[in-house]
Order: C-alpha cells, then sequence, then structure tokens
C-alpha cells in the first residue's frame, strides 16, 4: 500500500524502497538517513539508494519529524482489554516509554480481528510509532503502507509490513506442555482452540499436532472467555465415543471453561482428565485445581516491544527477538486414568 501523494497519485514509502532493495526498513532508514557507515555494507547502502531512485522515493517530512521525538507517543494495539496479559505488556512498554520521555497509549482492537481504526484524525500526526500484540492477520491495515513505524508482537516474524518482530517461543511452549502430559500416560487429547484467526494460536496448533504424532488428538475452538469454552467443553466431553483424558487449552480463560464443564459432568481433574492453560495470569492459581500452564514473560515482552521501536526511531538496527517461555506443572495434571 502507498500513502497519498499530497501532489496526486501515490507516494512511494521507506517500506517500498526496503521491499525493492531485499533490506529492512531500519536499513533503508540507516542509509537514506546516511548513519549507514560502519553498521551496513557500500554495496547495501547503494542498493538501497538505487532502489529509492528508481521508486522516486521521497522521505516524508512529518514521518522524519515523528522520528525526531515530536510527539513522543507511541501507541499499543492489543486485541482486548479484558486479558490480563496486555495489561502486563502495555506495563513493560510504558516502563521503557518513561525512561525516554515517551507516552504509551493502549488501544483495544475488536477481538484481534478488527480492522483497527486509526484512533486520531491521522495516526501519523498524533504518534510516533505504533506496537501492535497479538493481533489476527489484517487487522492493521490501517497503520500499513505508511512511514510510521510499527512493531509486531506475538506475529509472523515474515510479515514484511513491520519494521520489526519480538515474540515468545510460543511453539516451545506447547511442546513442554504436551510432553509433559505424554510423560503422564495420556495418550487421547482435546485440543481447546481459541477461535481467534492468528499466527500465535496457528504456531501453537501446529507444534501439538506435530509432537503428538500417533496420538489421538481432536480439535474444538471457542471464542476467548469462559462461558464459551465451557459450553465447548462441555458437548465435546459428552460426545459419544472415548473421553480424551487431557484437554491442552490455548488460554488459561478457556481452561476455566474447560474446568467448569468437567465439574458439571461430575468429572474429577485430575483424577478423569487433566487440563492445561497458557499464560499463566492471576487466574491460574486462582481456581482450585491450581492451573498447569505455559508461563509467557508478559512485562518482558511489552519492554523489548518498545526498545524495539525506539531503536526504529534511532535508525538503528531491530534484529528479530524470540523469549523464552516456562512450563509450569500445578495441580490440573496428573497421571492418565486406568482404561
Amino acid at each position: 500500500m502507498h500513502s497519498p501523494d499530497p501532489l496526486g497519485g501515490t507516494r512511494p514509502t521507506s517500506r517500498d524502497v526496503a521491499r525493492i532493495a531485499g533490506v529492512s526498513q531500519a536499513t533503508v532508514s540507516l542509509v537514506l538517513g546516511d548513519k549507514w557507515r560502519g553498521r551496513v555494507s557500500e554495496r547495501t547502502a547503494e542498493t538501497v539508494r538505487l532502489a529509492a531512485h528508481e521508486l522516486g522515493y521521497r522521505p516524508n517530512l512529518a514521518a522524519r519529524n515523528l522520528r525526531l521525538g515530536r510527539t513522543r507517543t507511541a501507541l499499543l494495539v492489543v486485541p482486548a482489554l479484558t486479558n490480563e496479559f496486555f495489561a502486563h505488556v502495555h506495563t513493560g512498554a510504558a516502563a521503557v516509554a518513561a525512561q525516554h520521555g515517551f507516552g504509551v497509549v493502549l488501544y483495544p482492537s475488536p477481538d484481534g480481528v478488527g480492522p483497527a481504526r486509526d484512533p486520531f484524525a491521522s495516526a501519523q500526526a498524533a504518534l510516533d510509532g505504533v506496537i501492535a500484540s497479538s493481533m489476527a492477520a489484517g487487522a492493521l491495515q490501517a497503520f500499513r503502507g505508511t512511514d510510521l513505524p510499527l512493531v509486531m508482537l506475538d506475529s509472523d516474524p515474515a510479515d514484511p509490513g513491520a519494521s520489526a518482530h519480538v515474540n515468545l517461543d510460543v511453539a516451545d511452549g506447547m511442546r513442554r506442555i504436551t510432553r509433559h502430559l505424554l510423560d503422564l500416560g495420556h495418550r487421547s487429547f482435546l485440543h481447546m482452540a481459541s477461535a481467534v484467526p492468528s499466527w500465535t494460536f496457528d504456531v501453537r496448533a501446529a507444534a501439538l499436532a506435530h509432537t503428538l504424532r500417533g496420538a489421538g488428538l481432536r480439535t474444538v475452538r471457542a471464542p476467548l472467555n469462559v462461558a464459551d469454552a465451557r459450553e465447548a467443553a462441555h458437548l465435546a466431553l459428552s460426545a459419544p465415543g472415548p473421553r480424551p483424558t487431557a484437554v491442552i487449552c490455548d488460554d488459561d480463560i478457556l481452561a476455566v471453561g474447560v474446568g467448569k464443564a468437567a465439574h458439571r459432568l461430575g468429572l474429577r481433574v485430575p483424577d478423569d482428565l487433566s487440563v492445561t492453560g497458557f499464560d499463566d495470569m492471576t487466574l491460574a492459581t486462582a481456581v482450585e485445581p491450581e492451573l498447569t500452564t505455559v508461563r509467557l514473560p508478559a512485562e518482558e515482552f511489552g519492554r523489548r516491544g518498545m526498545e524495539a521501536l525506539l531503536a526504529v526511531l534511532a535508525g538503528e538496527p531491530a534484529p528479530p527477538v524470540t523469549l523464552p517461555v516456562d512450563l509450569v506443572p500445578r495441580g490440573s495434571t496428573g497421571p492418565a486414568p486406568a482404561a
């Protein structure tokens, strides 16, 4: 997507230059800002300059003012304000921002599916950059194709529309929790998957299927709330045929819904059914038995996202980051019941 040109037509952006030159947007900023020496090769610099010339790229002066910190404001776009995880992401981002004289505005996009609307008359006039966490594909079109830096958290690292990527190793988290259940003797599984179509949940599903290989697996999707998860789990667990011995959930919220469904059906957790979550928010230890789950470093995630945005604004490289996660075994998982 190109930005409107005040003289008519469309104006090429630095993202277009990066795509044609086969480099990152940060590299384009370094070269065209004449800060590349010692950071990129002469050959790469020349490739960027030629691409800019061929496209007729003209730096956006308004955006350049933003790079210099005219507004000193970043927008953090999240799927919802009802999920505690994103509150911690904001806390981490705001802490780093404050150290650099920046503010962070928190903006929810409906269910992470969007589309997220430009919250201002023009985001470019009011912001230095955007950090987007765990958003569905296509939800951020209002912020793409402009010179406004976009840092993506928990999203596809191959997405060329972002200035930088910071991710959590959610695939490793799902592998760890699945192996934990396999080690406990479970061979029949239900995956309570999030109904939100986003990269992070696709990665979890792929890691689960790959780790289980030949084990029995059924997948049921539910919106990220307790009531819908409870109803979906009730139907799945009361269906004809052998009942799974373990339910692997994409989120702690879904796991709580599964626990409620199990209770309604007279199933004991973990004696009859093991249940796992993902996130390790307050909810995980507010229920009985407490949830076995995957702990995500939410505040560190927000901090690293803000650091990446500040690097891009300074014209410095912002290499992709993947943060490790931890398995937290608790009382909701136990040995598979005897057949």
